[in-house]
């Protein structure tokens, strides 16, 4: 991924001035693959309202197209007409469009200064494979999205994942579910944000979850180090243009998961490696296993407070800085298992569950599929 982005890029839609502190996480996954509705989620982020100042909400929902399970659905945010024109120019000299349509939306007054809101359904030419042979096809779509966010002017792919989609924008996250129609979607998977910007203003692009390929995330918390983190990335070819230090746990995780091939708890210990003397009281193969990964990606280590929750195809992921300075509680009931900044939001949605504990700093809480992903069996309707 060669392309550098184009430092004079504006975005006209609303980066407001306001700037405050805290945010609200939460996750819900049915680990038989059994689908549910959005409605679940988005009560889940109402009770967390006052985490929330209304620059920033999203959802992340996976298995909510099974019809074109095997496609890239690019979620696209564009300025314009002019915007449109030039992405799509871009869209079909590297892919096969076989659909396109606006993101369904309800007309909220809570919503103001909304972009153009499109979804393009697309696998990718044979004669593009053919021309970089030496590049896997996710290598090439994390291309293409880098050079769409980063040099075509007003256009942002907020969502590039297979069978999964991002909804995200400007207002409370509740009003953002809503004007997204998420009850209308059927997964197995739901992460969700509400956003209270510290270092950075309020805008589309740069509301939460962020997406890349089948990756979301969703952070409470800053990440200090994004400077550090950024110039690291970039060596790699993961050029940051959202302006929001979010931005960078999700190419990380892209890059340790899928290019290098770590593991989950590798890749949390390259993130948010254990304290120099506490892994030297470790017992010896573990303390050089650490001792290599905290050394290897030093660039890749996240400062500052922080509380993550990652989705993917095969589940979740809840995650905290090492000293514990953001929350996160996490629980279970039968076969669904929850995440979130509050308890009160998880039990707002499963009053009663079989367990419910906080992470531990610097250690994640891995919640995944246990079945084969096959054909979506909706959830029985709960009482």
């Amino acid at each position: 991924m060669d392309v550098q982005p184009n430092p004079s890029k504006e975005f006209a839609l609303s980066r407001s001035e306001r700037d405050s502190a805290a945010c609200a996480v939460g996750g819900i996954l049915n680990e038989q693959g059994r689908t549910f509705d959005g409605s679940r989620i988005l009560r889940m982020m109402a009770n967390m309202h006052d985490r929330s100042n209304g620059l920033g909400g999203g959802f992340a929902a996976y298995g909510i197209y099974p019809e074109h399970k095997d496609l890239y659905a690019f979620h696209v945010m564009l300025d314009n007409a002019a915007a449109r024109e030039a992405f799509e120019e871009f869209l079909r000299r590297y892919y096969e469009i076989e659909t396109e349509e606006v993101i369904p939306t309800a007309p909220l007054r809570e919503i103001r200064n909304r972009p153009i809101l499109r979804r393009y359904f697309v696998s990718l030419r044979q004669r593009v494979l053919g021309e970089h042979y030496d590049l896997t096809e996710q290598d090439l779509v994390v291309r293409h999205v880098m050079q769409v966010n980063g040099n075509i002017k007003g256009a942002v792919v907020f969502s590039s994942g297979k069978n999964m989609g991002i909804f995200k924008g400007v207002g409370y996250p509740e009003d953002i579910g809503r004007f997204f129609r998420i009850e209308e979607y059927e997964g197995y998977l739901w992460i969700s944000h509400g956003r209270f910007p510290t270092n950075t203003t309020g805008w589309w692009g740069g509301a939460h979850p962020f997406g890349l390929l089948d990756f979301a995330v969703v952070h409470n918390g800053e990440i200090s180090s994004y400077g550090i983190n950024r110039r690291y990335l970039a060596n790699f070819g993961y050029h940051c243009t959202m302006h929001t230090d979010t931005e960078v746990v999700t190419y990380l995780f892209d890059m340790l998961l899928r290019k290098h091939g770590l593991g989950i708890e590798e890749a949390c210990i390259a993130l948010a490696p254990p304290f120099w003397d506490d892994i030297e009281r470790m017992e010896p193969q573990k303390r050089e296993l650490v001792k290599a990964l905290r050394i290897t990606y030093a660039g890749a280590l996240l400062n500052g407070p922080f509380g993550v929750i990652l989705g993917h195809t095969r589940g979740m992921i809840g995650f905290n800085d090492r000293i514990k300075l953001r929350p996160m509680y996490a629980a279970r009931r039968g076969d669904e298992v929850f995440l979130a900044s509050e308890e009160a939001a998880i039990r707002e949605i499963s009053p009663q569950l079989d367990s419910v504990w906080q992470a531990d700093g610097g250690k994640p809480v891995i919640c995944e599929l246990k079945v084969p992903l096959a054909a979506p069996e909706k959830e029985p309707a709960r009482a």
